[in-house]
């Protein structure tokens, strides 16, 4: 492969380089080859990144190496990458997002070395208003994605007796989360009051397994059902997203089967999808986290656990 190159991508132009530096050394993979996901991904990743302000994590020496944040869209940024003006109290000025709009401002971003995408829970014309609610299941060595399954499993059910279904994704990481679209009028305060009671209940009903608590140290062996997320200034991983871990691990979407076949066969592995996976899965089975940007469903005014 060239170390250089330029694209046309629908219409635009876009120089892209150091195509062959390895971002991913454990497993030699290039930056060119991250470009080359997230264009072959972009059917069903556009959507989800669609109208919501997007932190890049940009790893420029690979995943090994440094890497930062960047919430406000770079100044070098080509004049049709669209941007969302976004209120920060925590900086007390207006920050510029980017908006992850289309396929050449996705692959302008891969270019930065951004490799994980993470959105906010609300889209630009509202940023008070989430879409969804989401539970990050996250589990305390030596737990594992298999013990993720059950608390996943649990809730799910829970939500199912509040009339409200539930998507599941891995998180490309070590853990499970568990996606509750929404698409009408709902608040943060609603949704982190509902999520904290659901993680309280699960933490009632089996302690010896999940915690709600957010301390490190009371984590071992358990797994922490994080409802914090659901917060006007937090981002969470979109789906589809590589994340920078040892291999090209991406957060995948599954079915709530494939979660039951997982905790059933005890095998952390069923729910490992590298990228060359994760585009297989898309061509078989399209994108099953389409209804978390579509479903319309009601909180609950009341509920009882």
């Amino acid at each position: 492969m060239p170390e250089k190159a330029e694209l046309i991508v629908e219409g635009k132009k876009l120089a892209v380089s150091n195509l062959n530096k390895v971002l991913y050394p454990k497993v030699g993979f290039t930056k060119g080859q991250v470009i080359d996901y997230y264009i072959r991904i972009a059917p069903v990743l556009l959507p989800h990144l669609r109208d919501r302000p997007l932190t890049m994590k940009r790893y420029p020496n690979g995943v090994d190496a440094e890497f930062f944040y960047e919430k406000n869209c770079p100044s070098h940024r080509p004049k049709w990458v669209q941007t969302a003006k976004v209120w920060s109290e925590g900086n007390n000025r207006v920050m510029h997002y980017c908006l992850a709009q289309d396929l050449p401002t996705l692959v302008w971003a891969a270019n930065l070395a951004d490799l994980e995408l993470h959105t906010s829970l609300a889209k630009k014309k509202d940023v008070a208003r989430p879409t969804m609610m989401v539970f990050d299941l996250d589990p305390g060595a030596p737990a594992e994605i298999v013990q993720c399954c059950q608390v996943g499993l649990w809730l799910r059910d829970l939500l199912n007796k509040m009339k409200l279904k539930a998507f599941a994704k891995t998180s490309g990481s070590k853990g499970l989360q568990v996606y509750v679209p929404l698409n009408t009028p709902a608040t943060f305060d609603q949704t982190k009051d509902l999520s904290r009671a659901l993680a309280q209940h699960l933490e009632g009903e089996h302690g010896n397994l999940v915690t709600s608590n957010m301390s490190k140290a009371l984590r071992k062996g358990k797994v922490f059902v994080d409802w914090s997320q659901n917060d006007e200034h937090k981002t969470t991983i979109c789906v589809y997203s590589l994340r920078a871990k040892e291999e090209p691990t991406v957060s995948t979407p599954v079915t709530w089967d494939e979660v039951a076949n997982c905790l059933k066969k005890k095998k952390a592995d069923l729910l490992k999808f590298r990228s060359d996976k994760t585009l297989s899965r898309m061509e078989k089975m399209g994108d099953l986290f389409a209804p978390v940007e579509e479903l319309k469903q009601k909180l609950p005014k009341k509920w009882k656990l």
